[in-house]
């Protein structure tokens, strides 16, 4: 299988979600002509976006300020991208909808990114850099001891999912990877989880998106989509408009609840020389019924040469001004060392030692919605709205895409546009 001459793989949607398959999408009549949609931003959100689109049958131009750069690297390149089961390890949903939500997308992108490394090789004509790693959650006490029954409810619904691979939870998980005494840790449970290279993905969903057809124009947009919905359709010859901007969802999309949540991962080199080489990722999830604001351990192999040290979660912090000597990177350090033997002989990657980023999140989280407001002319809008993953971008990607497809087909049929908890009690039904 390759995307050397023409991709000989589809997404489609089936029984309602979004599935990665294999083969050739057949030839749409060319007497019928194609619809145009604009997806706003460049990142995973709206690239695997334009992706179902364009499988879809629709014409796409994708606009953006900036695309994924090696040395000038966006948000999706400087995430985590460990897979993960919501809430993920660098914080809690507080909005009911949203959490049953990300429930959904992301056991579609697990099946999609699972699919997508079994029937492509990594060593094909472009890296796609996905791989299954086992991924272990480590706790301070037993599950059941905690006192918020959050992480024995995820663990036991992650038990539920019969397509996530390698259940296990041991204490013993904690000794078979030489965990430090001096990380506390004594439960542990542990599963297979795509983990994603992103700098080597989102370069491959580029270059599929330009194989299948996708324009890509590099300008900004400024201020509310909805006040210049009309020219921007009208200026693309475009039907309708899909923001999946990320952090500028609080301009674009008039939505002051959006906030910044900082992070930032150490790089260091991962080839078995100053210390055992770590292929499995390693993870300790924020407890916020401490009160600490940094006990997030994050350890996973970016890929076979580049071991990542996490976690940091600021909310309502802009600046990107962290150093290695920084005292919350200092600190970030101290507890990776403190989790992995021999951690601390480790050297930096030259390239990149530090990246940090900015994670989009918002008052109610997740956004995937139409626009509910209407135009200054009463009419309803055409914009369908895709934001606010913060840290679980890869772990939605897919599964967003397929609801903005569904929205989208909706619009087409003249349906009235619902919030998510509408839908969500119409789904029920």
């Amino acid at each position: 299988m390759s995307i050397a001459s023409s991709p000989d793989f589809f997404l489609t949607r089936l029984d309602d979600e979004l599935v990665f398959q294999q083969g050739r999408l057949a030839q749409p009549n060319p007497d019928v002509p194609k619809k145009r949609i604009l997806v706003v931003g460049g990142g995973v959100t709206g690239f695997t976006t334009a992706w179902a689109l364009l499988d879809a049958g629709y014409d796409v131009t994708i606009v953006a300020e900036r695309w994924a750069d090696p040395k000038n690297r966006i948000t999706s390149q400087i995430a985590g991208a460990l897979w993960e089961f919501p809430p993920a390890v660098c914080g809690k949903h507080t909005d009911v909808i949203s959490l049953h939500n990300s429930k959904r997308w992301c056991m579609t992108a697990y099946r999609a990114f699972n699919k997508l490394q079994e029937i492509m090789p990594r060593d094909d004509y472009l890296d796609h850099g996905v791989q299954m790693r086992m991924a272990n959650f480590f706790f301070d006490q037993k599950m059941e001891d905690m006192p918020d029954c959050g992480q024995l409810d995820k663990f036991e619904e992650i038990m539920a999912q019969k397509d996530i691979k390698g259940v296990r939870r041991d204490a013993n998980i904690v000794h078979e990877h030489e965990v430090n005494q001096k990380a506390g840790v004594v439960d542990a449970y542990q599963h297979l989880a795509p983990v994603i290279d992103t700098d080597a993905y989102v370069h491959w969903l580029r270059f599929v998106l330009v194989c299948k057809g996708a324009v890509m124009e590099t300008r900004p947009i400024n201020g509310d989509l909805l006040d210049q919905e009309e020219e921007l359709l009208a200026e693309y010859g475009a039907d309708a408009i899909v923001n999946a901007t990320g952090l500028a969802g609080l301009e674009l999309a008039g939505d002051e609840s959006v906030y910044p949540l900082r992070g930032a991962l150490i790089r260091v080199v991962n080839d078995g020389t100053k210390f055992p080489r770590v292929t499995e990722a390693l993870a300790v999830t924020h407890d916020d019924t401490r009160g600490e604001d940094e006990d997030i351990v994050f350890i996973v192999p970016r890929n076979d040469n580049i071991l990542i040290l996490g976690g940091l979660a600021q909310p309502h912090k802009y600046e990107l001004d962290l150093t290695l000597d920084s005292p919350e990177i200092v600190r970030m350090r101290q507890r990776c060392n403190n989790f992995v033997p021999g951690l601390e002989h480790a050297e930096y990657d030259p390239d990149a030692p530090l990246v940090q980023g900015l994670r989009p999140f918002r008052g109610s989280n997740v956004r995937v919605e139409r626009e509910l407001r209407p135009r200054s002319d009463g009419s309803s809008s055409r914009i369908v709205h895709s934001y606010g993953q913060g840290g679980a971008g890869f772990s939605l990607s897919f599964g967003c895409a397929s609801d903005v497809l569904e929205l989208i087909e909706e619009m087409e049929k003249g349906l009235p546009a619902m919030t998510m908890s509408c839908r969500r009690r119409i789904g029920e039904v």
